[in-house]
């Protein structure tokens, strides 16, 4: 079992920046990929960033790549995502998952653990 809990959140002016984090516990940190995803009211769940067990490699949407980096720090167990240049449709809760059981991955069925979301909100 795995216990994710997300923090950082609030809101922002557009072209601000917000540094979110993630702790996990429960499990050991560094055997699993972890990943960010967003919620915006009325929408599906969204891909945003994922990190390899070792921080090696890092996948990114579209809309965000180049203004988000995701990273992590094994040894306090917890992943972050630093967002800069934000924007209005950035607007969104955004939630941290563990994929306990597989690779680096944007596919969301794929990711086994959630936490319960941070919401982070711009105003233009």
């Amino acid at each position: 079992q795995i216990q994710l809990v997300e923090s950082g959140g609030g809101l922002a002016q557009a072209g601000a920046s917000l540094r979110l984090s993630c702790a996990a516990s429960g499990r050991t940190f560094s055997n699993y990929p972890m990943a960010w995803f967003r919620q915006a009211p009325g929408l599906e769940r969204k891909f945003v960033a994922a990190i390899s067990r070792d921080g090696g490699i890092t996948n990114y949407a579209d809309s965000v790549k180049g203004r988000f980096t995701i990273s992590r720090d094994n040894d306090k167990n917890t992943v972050y995502l630093q967002m800069n240049s934000l924007k209005p449709e950035d607007t969104a809760v955004y939630l941290c998952a563990a994929n306990v059981f597989g690779e680096l991955t944007m596919i969301r069925a794929q990711y086994d653990y959630w936490g319960q979301g941070t919401q982070v909100t711009v105003s233009s």
